[in-house]
């Protein structure tokens, strides 16, 4: 495979010269290597690449086509082994993600634009919604997700971080209503649950047992934005299980209070998600690694608890 490689060059510097003679001066080799190296290509192909006279010679069909091909993957190289050598990689063209409303303009964004202001050429386009998009259909780089994630063979994840979840209320509302001494008792009261494509998002929370207790909300108020979620159960319309960082300010000025902290809820994972090819692009693969090394560290300045 090496000599096949080193052969190319050979080939170009012939089909750009006038003769062999000519490119072995450029080569600074003999006319023989050249004249042997094209001859042993030509074997290899099963096809004449030149049409030679003892004045002249020229491509022929197939040797022009072959030149076109051999040039473009030289600049390749050439262009590959520049970027390499720079010791920063470039890239450029669209990157379109489409990332959840409110978890994206908190974390993904900023983190997002920093990696554009690192590469000039890189075009961003954030589609922010809960929905979740059909990638391929909908043509998206890039999509990062939230909670469990549906089977998929057409997909590829991986995990970026996770955060905590919390059941809370008003304190309006538990002076009302009454504060549920553990988690069997939630039935009784009314629920401020978050809808994403048709069906209420279950809550999940740790049993004294140290299993997982799953719960279908039976619930007054249901909207698909969780900020709406957030200001509904502020204004006491229930309780509510929400992400800590979304309601972290509201349980510190005591504008809610968080329920059975001896039992916490299970954490939900952060996904990125990119459809499968059988080579991972090179602004897809900048995009996972930043997320990857650097929102851990912001999930966690945003769910400090001081």
């Amino acid at each position: 495979m090496k000599s096949e490689m080193n052969s190319l060059p050979i080939f170009v510097a012939a089909a750009e010269s006038v003769s062999f003679s000519q490119a072995a001066q450029k080569l600074h080799v003999t006319r023989s290597a050249v004249a042997k190296t094209i001859a042993r290509l030509e074997a290899r192909l099963g096809v004449t690449l030149f049409n030679r006279t003892t004045r002249s010679q020229s491509l022929t069909d197939e040797g022009t086509l072959f030149y076109e091909a051999c040039r473009r993957a030289l600049t390749e190289i050439r262009s590959a082994e520049e970027i390499l050598e720079s010791g920063k990689l470039r890239v450029s063209g669209k990157l379109s993600v489409s990332v959840p409303v409110l978890f994206g303009h908190l974390c993904i964004s900023p983190l997002l634009f920093a990696l554009a202001k690192t590469h000039p050429g890189l075009e961003l386009e954030l589609s922010f919604s809960d929905r979740p998009v059909d990638l391929i259909e909908e043509g998206f780089d890039l999509a990062v997700r939230i909670g469990t994630l549906s089977d998929s063979s057409r997909l590829v994840a991986r995990k970026l971080a996770s955060h905590s979840m919390v059941l809370c209320a008003s304190p309006d509302y538990l002076q009302r209503a009454g504060t549920p001494a553990s988690p069997d008792e939630l039935v009784k009261h009314d629920a401020v649950a978050y809808i994403r494509s048709g069906q209420l998002l279950r809550w999940r929370i740790r049993n004294e047992h140290g299993g997982i207790t799953e719960i279908l909300p039976s619930a007054r108020f249901r909207m698909d934005d969780m900020q709406a979620v957030r200001d509904i159960t502020l204004a006491g319309g229930g309780i509510a299980w929400l992400p800590y960082w979304l309601v972290r300010d509201a349980l510190i000025s005591g504008d809610l209070t968080q329920l059975f902290e001896a039992w916490p809820s299970e954490n939900q994972n952060v996904y990125a998600v990119w459809p499968h090819t059988p080579h991972l692009s090179l602004k897809v693969r900048l995009a996972v690694d930043k997320l990857v090394s650097a929102l851990p560290a912001m999930m966690s300045a945003a769910e400090s608890r001081h």
